[in-house]
């Protein structure tokens, strides 16, 4: 919006929505600043039209919003695997691919990119669990448990073989960068029932963060309340939180509060100023979060059984200077437990960090058995702990839990970029695992087929933008009408595609 259109926005449903998602400047002026004054929960552009214009003036951008649809959803927790975890080594068990292990064959290394390779079977020993029978590999013995509890997609695929533009497909959609995470969508679309904690946290891999960097977790076009909050895996998980030496929580009321009008005073002669607007819900923010934040993160509250079982007991190993064992990952995700206690509507958990290419990540290209010794300890032991605590507590039917990567590994011998060693696998969009749990899953059930050799989807592919349909979904939000008008479009996560929720695996 142009300032000279500023000040008829008023005119028109349309114009006042528009403005509106340019920023979220009325919001900051008000809102948090006594928390007994909530404003009415409402919702945004492109979500409930039937809210008056006189209550959309008064907006609080992250007051929890009624849901579309039916749903069990209140939260949702996306474990990502960053770097692109091997389906032929884990879930999607080949007997094709393990009888004809060293057989040459011509792969699509890249698109359109023909190359004789070798068949590299598995090392790994599937085996059939639970109930429902389904394959899951010994490289995960703690999971494999809980398969009844999982619906698992092998016939997943997405449009690029690099990292980068990956990432940021199955973070926002599209592999160009500028456009809201999930997490911000899902906020969007529904808040959060917890005002003095973030509504969308992400915690990062004490190796490094993954390839494009926040641009994975960024509210693009959206105001920046929608754009995910970093907790760091160390102490403290939260920089500049701690108030300096001798100034009491009185004192800096009024210094937020005198600064916020002074803000506010300019923001008036600068309208839709976002970097204003985002300095001014920042500072309210970080003062609840002085105070909801420390107790959120205190695990001395959990007993000593509950640091057991999610593995925080256990040293860092000392076979590889890569390692880290599952304690990382355990308290990661026991924080999202307590988050999810807490009302927090989105938390992801990124395991694997740093530059792709390395045995720092799930990108197994110099030896796929060292990746899977390093990474799967790590997180096996967490996840399984966090599936079984959110079930003992009740919550694992109100919590919706995705894992997943940008994609998975090819079926040959990695030969391309090891400089001829094999061992190792290749990137593969074209057809790889994701499971989910929880909130609205039909549980103990697998769909879709990659071919006998696990490379390529052939029975039921799914796109990742059917994937996101499918969490929005079960989130209570519709893909179709979920809109945010953005440069003359109502854009859409799934973008302008047809995309389709993935009914098999949902009870409703």
């Amino acid at each position: 919006m142009n300032p000279s259109e500023h000040k008829s926005w008023l005119s028109s449903r349309r114009q006042f929505v528009t403005g509106l998602g340019a920023g979220f400047g009325w919001v900051a002026l008000t809102s948090l600043l006594d928390a007994d004054q909530a404003w009415p929960a409402t919702t945004l552009c492109g979500l409930d039209e039937s809210v008056d214009d006189g209550q959309r003036s008064l907006i609080n951008p992250m007051s929890a919003r009624k849901p579309m649809l039916p749903t069990k959803a209140k939260a949702c927790i996306f474990l990502f695997m960053f770097g692109g975890p091997s389906q032929v080594d884990l879930f999607d068990y080949k007997p094709e691919l393990q009888r004809n292990d060293g057989k040459t064959v011509e792969n699509e290394f890249r698109r359109g990119v023909q190359t004789k390779s070798t068949l590299q079977a598995s090392r790994r020993t599937f085996a059939r669990h639970g109930q429902s029978g389904l394959w899951c590999s010994d490289a995960l013995p703690n999971l494999a448990k809980h398969m009844d509890k999982l619906a698992v997609v092998r016939s997943l695929t997405s449009d690029s073989f690099a990292h980068g533009s990956a990432l940021l497909q199955v973070h926002s959609g599209r592999i160009l960068q500028g456009h809201p995470s999930l997490g911000s969508w899902v906020t969007y679309g529904l808040g959060t029932e917890n005002q003095n904690l973030p509504g969308y946290v992400v915690m990062l891999d004490p190796r490094g963060g993954p390839t494009s960097g926040s641009l994975n977790w960024s509210s693009g076009y959206m105001p920046a309340a929608y754009q995910g909050t970093v907790f760091r895996s160390h102490d403290p998980a939260i920089r500049n939180l701690v108030a300096a030496d001798g100034t009491s929580r009185e004192q800096q009321r009024r210094e937020i509060d005198l600064i916020n009008r002074l803000n506010r005073e300019h923001l008036a002669q600068h309208p839709g100023y976002d970097q204003l607007e985002a300095r001014i819900a920042s500072y309210e923010l970080a003062y609840h979060l002085q105070a909801a934040a420390p107790e959120a993160l205190d695990l001395s509250q959990e007993s000593q059984e509950t640091l057991t079982m999610y593995g925080l007991d256990q040293p860092k190993p000392d076979w590889h200077s890569l390692a880290l064992g599952p304690s990382t990952f355990g308290k990661q995700c026991l924080v999202a437990r307590r988050m999810v206690e807490r009302g927090v509507r989105f938390i992801q958990i990124y395991s694997g960090g740093g530059n792709a290419g390395g045995q720092n990540t799930w990108d197994g290209h110099h030896g796929i058995e060292e990746n899977l010794k390093l990474h799967c300890p790590e997180v096996d032991q967490p996840i399984a702990a966090l599936l079984t605590d959110l079930e003992q507590r009740g919550l694992l039917e109100s919590t919706l839990i995705v894992w997943g990567g940008e994609f998975g590994r090819m079926p040959v011998s990695e030969t391309f970029n090891t400089g001829g060693k094999p061992g190792g696998r290749d990137h593969n969009p074209k057809g790889f695992t994701y499971w989910m749990a929880g909130a609205g899953i039909k549980p103990g059930i697998a769909v879709g087929e990659t071919d006998e050799l696990g490379e390529t989807a052939v029975v039921d592919p799914f796109h990742l933008r059917d994937l996101h349909a499918t969490i929005l979904h079960l989130m209570g939000l519709d893909h179709k009408r979920l809109t945010y008008f953005h440069g003359g479009l109502d854009e859409k996560l799934t973008g302008v595609l047809e995309a389709r929720p993935i009914r098999q695996i949902m009870q409703v």
